[in-house]
């Protein structure tokens, strides 16, 4: 099999799956080693395909995302106590979409979450243990921002006085 058919099978497959697929999944399946297939997926980012990379593996962008509408929200915490932040939100009826931080020099670094479940948010905190990985948030002192997605306003609001009960919401004073 030629990379390009590689490629090609990637896409379908991505397309297939409304689950992320990890890059060692896919390089089982195509008995090719992990970093082929993330170079793989660097060029076929680069050719115009929509490939997110989520903290379990990637998926395919779609238009057709779960019913809700996007909200901004900005909070502040540590790292001690992510676990309530996520659970706040995705308890609640959200999913958290994205974090954003505002780097000094980097500017606007973006990490997909994709945290739909307490299944998922549990997931995201073992792969933070596992990997010794830091949280994008330990770079701005706690100050992040996060895409959620909800289907109305009483679920926002929801989230949002389960996030000011844990002293997490950053709001104006």
């Amino acid at each position: 099999m030629t990379s390009t058919e590689r490629r090609d099978k990637i896409v379908i497959l991505l397309k297939e799956n409304t689950e992320p697929i990890s890059a060692t999944t896919l390089a089982k399946k195509f008995s090719v080693s992990r970093q082929l297939i993330v170079g793989d997926i660097a060029l076929m980012r680069a050719s115009g395909h929509k490939i997110s990379a989520t903290p379990r593996g990637y998926i395919m962008d779609s238009d057709d995302k779960k019913a809700g509408r996007t909200y901004t929200i900005a909070c502040n915490h540590t790292m001690g106590n992510m676990d309530r932040e996520l659970y706040a939100v995705v308890d609640n009826g959200g999913a958290l979409l994205d974090v954003t931080v505002e780097h000094p020099v980097y500017g606007q670094i973006v990490g997909e979450l994709r945290i739909f479940s307490r299944f998922d948010a549990d997931l995201f905190l073992k792969e933070i243990e596992k990997n010794m990985a830091q949280p994008l948030l330990r770079l701005t002192g706690g100050i992040h921002l996060h895409t959620i997605q909800c289907k109305d306003e009483e679920t926002l609001q929801r989230i949002l006085d389960s996030l000011r009960k844990e002293n997490i919401l950053l709001e104006q004073k």
